[in-house]
């Protein structure tokens, strides 16, 4: 079956935007009568029939709609410094929405490599691992900021920090955090956080996570984070 990201559908009829048209009618010559999935990001599920294949503009009639698709029963926040290499961070991107992630924050830290994203263009990388992953709910990346300002706004739930720093007491995630609950976590960048911003989380809250005795990418570290909490929520 075929699915189509279509977040502001309001009505029973939807027309596709030209580049998805486009790939609909040309690309799979999908013809009138075929039936297609559409998911919204919000949770919504569609089965729909192609009344119209014009490859401008294929019009779609919504035969059933199911709510709340798949809804997971906890929240997954990770807050990650942008990898050198861009297509690492895609890739982390592309398996954390396959695995199941519900909102991405860039951070700036003072050891990042990266200093500026493009979130249209990852965006693009979530939306199309949304479809193949035939998720309903599409996660949310949200603008890059400096890991100070992160730590000012106010969070719900578990707040995570792992890092390589020291010998303080640091735990496993199975050790630190129940299922079915909210989670915040930070991954920094290749060079870790620096001291200073350790003890900036904790003192905000943040507890102290280890992800073992290996030494993890950051776009490692943080898909590990993922599967992890996605484990203990089976």
């Amino acid at each position: 079956m075929h699915i189509f990201y279509t977040p502001d559908i309001a009505q029973d009829t939807y027309i596709l935007n030209e580049e998805e048209s486009k790939h609909c009618a040309r690309v799979l010559r999908l013809p009138i009568g075929a039936l297609v999935n559409l998911v919204d990001g919000q949770g919504g599920f569609y089965t729909a029939e192609i009344v119209s294949d014009h490859p401008k503009k294929v019009v779609l009639k919504v035969l059933e709609v199911i709510k709340d698709f798949q809804k997971r029963n906890h929240y997954l926040h990770i807050a990650v410094a942008p990898t050198k290499n861009i297509d690492r961070l895609e890739w982390f991107l592309e398996k954390a929405t396959e695995l199941g992630i519900d909102e991405i924050t860039p951070i700036i830290t003072d050891r990042s490599e990266r200093r500026v994203v493009k979130e249209d263009r990852l965006n693009k990388v979530i939306t199309s691992a949304v479809k193949q992953s035939i998720k309903a709910y599409h996660p949310v990346l949200n603008d890059a900021i400096s890991f100070e300002t992160f730590l000012k706004q106010e969070r719900e739930g578990n707040k995570l920090i792992a890092h390589c720093i020291g010998e303080e007491e640091k735990a496993y995630i199975s050790d630190l955090v129940k299922p079915y609950q909210k989670y915040t976590i930070l991954i920094g960048p290749e060079g870790d956080f620096t001291p200073e911003e350790v003890n900036l989380a904790l003192n905000k809250g943040f507890k102290a996570l280890t992800l073992g005795t290996n030494r993890l990418r950051t776009e490692t570290a943080a898909l590990a984070v993922c599967f992890e909490i996605n484990y203990l929520n089976r």
